[in-house]
């Protein structure tokens, strides 16, 4: 079971899920039935273990923590 957080303005509360990789996580995630996460989902970045990452086959394992960041902007 890999554990999902949502940061910044995404007013979520974390949840946890089976899934092997990150293709699998985006399929469970767009199942969600809330639009305002489909539509983060299009243009945030992904953070396994507080690493970025880029690959859909990025593979997980039991433990793992998947951080959904949102675009920020500063001054």
């Amino acid at each position: 079971m890999v554990e999902i957080e949502f940061l910044g303005p995404i007013k979520l509360d974390t949840i946890k899920l089976e899934a092997s990789n990150l293709a699998e996580v985006k399929e469970k995630l767009n199942r969600y039935t809330d639009f305002e996460l489909n539509e983060w989902l299009k243009i945030c970045a992904v953070a396994v273990n507080d690493e970025i990452v880029s690959s859909l086959e990025t593979p997980l394992k039991d433990g793992d923590k998947i951080s959904i960041l949102p675009p920020v902007c500063g001054g």
